[in-house]
């Protein structure tokens, strides 16, 4: 069992975790980001302060100009 895992994205900038020794999904890449599985969560916890999707960022953003 590989309990190294990976940070990873999809196109809305949402992340997610993912085994370092498996394919990565389709829509999804690496965030550069490697460690244990606490590790990982830990890291996305500091980095992804804002859950919306990326589309729903970009329209509250026009919307608010």
């Amino acid at each position: 069992m590989n309990d190294t895992y990976r940070v990873v994205l999809n196109d809305e900038e949402q992340y997610s975790i993912w085994w370092t020794d498996r394919d990565l999904p389709m829509g999804w890449h690496e965030e550069g980001t490697a460690g244990s599985r606490d590790e990982c969560l830990q890291h996305i916890e500091r980095v992804w302060t804002d859950m919306r999707p990326r589309s729903v960022r970009e329209a509250q953003r026009s919307s608010d100009h």
